[in-house]
């Protein structure tokens, strides 16, 4: 799927770790909620409330799970499931930037 239909978009965006990553929260006809954003350049740690799955839709990104001790790397088209009360590490490199759509639950 290339675009949603039918959402609602908040319009201030979501903006963390200094501009490095943006992102805007959508809303679905159902209520359902996601966030659509970028991670330019960096090595960041996000923790987590809710599950979430991280859809890659361009670019690359190297990711590391909390627990474990070998990186893995994701790019457009695939997705990496990240456990709820979590984090993990992600990180972009030079020339590149992560674009995803983040489903929550």
């Amino acid at each position: 799927m290339s675009q949603y239909d039918n959402v609602s978009v908040v319009k201030k965006a979501n903006v963390y770790f200094d501009g490095k990553c943006v992102s805007h929260t959508v809303v679905l006809a159902d209520g359902t909620k996601k966030t659509v954003g970028v991670i330019l350049p960096s090595s960041l740690t996000f923790n987590t409330g809710a599950p979430e799955i991280m859809e890659g839709v361009g670019g690359s990104c190297r990711v590391k799970l909390k627990g474990e001790t070998e990186w893995t790397t994701w790019g457009e088209g695939q997705s990496f499931n990240v456990p709820g009360n979590s984090s993990f590490e992600i990180s972009v490199a030079e020339g590149d930037a992560y674009h995803y759509v983040c489903h929550f639950g």
